[in-house]
């Protein structure tokens, strides 16, 4: 979860807001070169509508990935990376969870929502939705930040082939970076409830940083952060689905990423059975930084090869 991170991320607001431009898909427009993009509305799993798009290049694929995304961040981010998954073979379905993007109300004052509805009725809904437009064609996964934490909660990994992870990590504040630890417990102790139970949702938009939460989604997610063992040490959720979860995990840290150090997301990943662990060096693409964000960016397509070669393995 990026939301404290955007705070110490510099150019998190900007890159999100040149997201909405009239090339994105989900506008009903876009470069004749591109894959196609179809807006879409997935049910979640209580009949809430979410707002999606479906990537393709030609009729049929072996093939679809479910992009998982950061919270706080919207689906259109992903679009360059969703195009690039398109044209290597893939169907691609991004969305928005309840309450961001365009899965949004109009005002998220009284609206209900918990970051655990994320995975247990958004995220399964989805795969549900996939697996019956889809079939009999592999569902595979692509998890950013939360996008690869609250799926250890689904009901319905079973029809999960395989799910790539970036920077998703255990939030607990004290596994941060050394930089930024004192920042973002301060935020999830103190500013983070004050300021959802204040306005009744958290306006990261106000200040610039990312997209606004709903009040329920702040409040749970600051409480896994207190917590050493992150959403882990929720006993109210089906933390025994983890286990469950028997597709091979392939997870990427960034090496420069202060939120989603080393050592926390060791510390979510090991709830997964089946995880192969891998490391991205920014200098090694010849970027100068990727953080909590950057590897979604056009300027790191060149990262993106190694794991689309595993996502075509696993999918084959």
């Amino acid at each position: 979860m990026p939301s404290p991170q955007s705070l110490t991320e510099p150019g998190t607001s900007q890159a999100l807001e040149n997201t909405a431009d009239e090339s994105m898909p989900g506008t009903g427009r876009g470069d004749p070169s591109s894959p196609v993009a179809r807006d879409v509305v997935i049910p979640a799993r209580d009949g809430f509508s979410l707002g999606g798009t479906v990537f393709r290049r030609g009729l049929t694929s072996r093939s679809v990935v479910i992009v998982n995304s950061a919270t706080a961040v919207p689906q259109r981010f992903y679009r360059h990376y969703a195009q690039a998954l398109a044209d290597a073979g893939f169907i691609v379905v991004t969305y928005d969870y309840r309450g961001t993007g365009s899965s949004r109300p109009t005002s998220l004052k009284g609206f209900e929502a918990r970051a655990s509805d994320w995975g247990l009725l958004d995220m399964a809904g989805v795969v549900d939705w996939a697996h019956e437009q889809f079939a009999p064609a592999k569902l595979l996964m692509i998890g950013h930040s939360v996008g690869g934490q609250v799926t250890g909660l689904l009901d319905n990994s079973k029809l999960i082939d395989g799910m790539m992870t970036i920077s998703s990590q255990s939030g607990h504040w004290r596994l941060q970076g050394a930089e930024q630890k004192w920042v973002v417990g301060f935020h999830v102790h103190v500013t983070l409830p004050l300021v959802a139970n204040m306005f009744g949702y958290v306006p990261w938009s106000r200040l610039g940083s990312a997209e606004d939460l709903p009040k329920g989604v702040a409040l749970e997610w600051s409480r896994w952060c207190r917590d050493p063992k992150y959403l882990l040490g929720d006993n109210t959720l089906p933390l025994e689905r983890f286990a469950d979860f028997k597709a091979p995990v392939l997870a990427y840290s960034v090496d420069d990423d202060k939120w989603g150090t080393r050592r926390a997301i060791d510390a979510m990943m090991c709830a997964y059975p089946n995880v192969e662990r891998r490391y991205i060096d920014p200098a090694h693409y010849g970027l100068k930084s990727l953080g909590h964000l950057g590897y979604f960016r056009p300027a790191a397509r060149d990262a993106w090869e190694e794991g689309i070669a595993w996502l075509k393995e696993v999918g084959a």
